[in-house]
């Protein structure tokens, strides 16, 4: 019996470690479309349905749009699109070509990591 509380708790300390990390720092959508000079080169969380996929071979592009309610964003991604009409979270990176006089130019956001 003695041997199992130390069992327990490594195991509970390994499962809270493997919990996904974006839980409860989830940006709404219409905060980054509201100000997305305010987010160049950060790393955010995003969670809505995916809708509208895009693929374009001859360049490499694939993207596709997420909305959470607030708004709706394109994502740019490396990977295989995701199933359309699904609620996803991902984490991405926000980027803009030029800030003029605090205006963004050229917003992209990028998918770094999925979690379906």
């Amino acid at each position: 019996m003695k041997l199992m509380t130390p069992v327990i708790t490594i195991g509970l300390f390994l499962l809270l470690l493997s919990a996904p990390a974006h839980a409860g720092s989830i940006t709404a959508i219409h905060e980054v479309n509201a100000s997305p000079a305010s987010f160049d080169g950060r790393t955010v969380t995003l969670r809505g349905v995916t809708k509208d996929p895009t693929r374009i071979p001859v360049i490499d592009l694939k993207a596709y749009v997420l909305e959470d309610g607030t708004g709706e964003i394109i994502i740019l991604t490396g990977d295989n699109l995701p199933e359309m009409g699904i609620t996803i979270t991902v984490r991405v990176r926000i980027d803009n070509l030029a800030i003029i006089k605090g205006e963004a130019l050229g917003t992209t956001v990028v998918e770094l990591q999925r979690y379906e």
